[in-house]
């Protein structure tokens, strides 16, 4: 099966933005009114497989949209959002940007098992970011 994103006609949404590297459009599902996913045009999975040049291009499209989200709903806040990996359940990378309003049933759910802030596990991120930065 063809990915969905990755041919324009196969989305049946509105389109609100495109650009040579990304496209934006209204989500089939919306969490609330506005939301919408930003994808890139070429097809990725996801964010660290993206180019630096696509995934800053995607970051300033969402800062155009929120700007656009806050002056026609005027929500308490705003989502920017994405899973990864199994948790991607397209199979293109996308990014939702939407408005938020308290009381409006999103949330983002905790386990209730405590976890713990552990130095060892941030030193190891810390070292993995020094070897890729080189």
């Amino acid at each position: 099966m063809k990915c969905v994103f990755c041919y324009k006609k196969n989305i049946v949404t509105d389109f609100i933005y495109e650009d040579e590297m990304v496209m934006a459009f209204m989500d089939m599902d919306p969490i609330n009114e506005g939301h919408v996913l930003i994808v890139p045009r070429e097809h990725y999975l996801d964010v660290d497989e993206i180019p630096d040049e696509v995934l800053s291009n995607l970051i300033l499209v969402s800062k155009k949209i929120v700007a656009a989200l806050k002056e026609i709903y005027r929500p308490d806040g705003y989502s920017i959002m994405q899973n990864g990996g199994e948790f991607n359940d397209v199979g293109h990378y996308h990014l939702h940007v939407f408005p938020r309003y308290k009381n409006d049933g999103f949330s983002w759910t905790y386990s209730s098992e405590k976890k713990e802030v552990n130095a060892d596990i941030a030193r190891e991120i810390r070292k993995k970011l020094l070897i890729s930065s080189r």
